[in-house]
């Protein structure tokens, strides 16, 4: 009787260890170590438990003589925001032309106009992005490229397919007079296919 109750005992004891999950076990209060509280999804404790995941029954395929369209479809109200214009944005960094045009951006070899060229410091990167400003405020149309070269900060301009089209805009960029020491250098360039 005693090794009955014995191997009882322990084969229950065995069956609750054994449904234990890791996620379970972790959570536990162990003396006075404190305790661990997961806070995840349940897709993640499943994966972490090896769980394995319970297979939902793909939906009947209905035509649509069998489809109910009783539900109308819901739209959310609009509520006008006082604290943004009702102008249309404008986007960063991008022309005109850009903004209209289909496909995907891709980098290929093209030209840039280059309007600042500073050292590595901190009044460096702020006189780059200062001139990057000004730059966008004389010329909305043309996007601004403020990057750090190892070890020079430089503010560029534009995305030029040829020389010719660079040149034009260098011409027009120093008859404003702002930007004298601006020159037209190779560079990677954004476009659109």
């Amino acid at each position: 009787m005693k090794y009955a109750f014995a191997f009882t005992f322990w084969l229950s004891v065995l069956y609750l260890s054994a449904q234990q999950t890791f996620s379970d076990r972790l959570q536990q209060a162990v003396g006075s170590a404190g305790r661990i509280v997961l806070h995840q999804d349940k897709d993640i404790t499943d994966i972490v438990n090896n769980t394995p995941k319970k297979t939902v029954p793909a939906p009947a395929p209905t035509t649509k003589s069998t489809q109910k369209t009783t539900e109308k479809p819901t739209q959310k109200k609009q509520v006008p925001d006082s604290t943004h214009s009702s102008t249309v944005p404008q986007l960063p960094d991008s022309t005109a032309a850009d903004s209209l045009s289909l496909g995907p951006k891709v980098k290929i070899n093209g030209f840039r106009i280059q309007v600042y060229f500073g050292d590595n410091s901190r009044k460096g990167k702020t006189e780059a992005q200062s001139a990057g400003r000004r730059f966008r405020n004389t010329f909305p149309e043309l996007p601004v490229y403020v990057s750090f070269a190892s070890p020079h900060w430089l503010c560029r301009a534009g995305d030029f397919r040829t020389m010719e089209e660079a040149n034009e805009v260098l011409k027009q960029i120093r008859e404003k007079g702002i930007f004298r020491e601006s020159v037209i250098v190779k560079s990677k360039i954004n476009v659109r296919m």
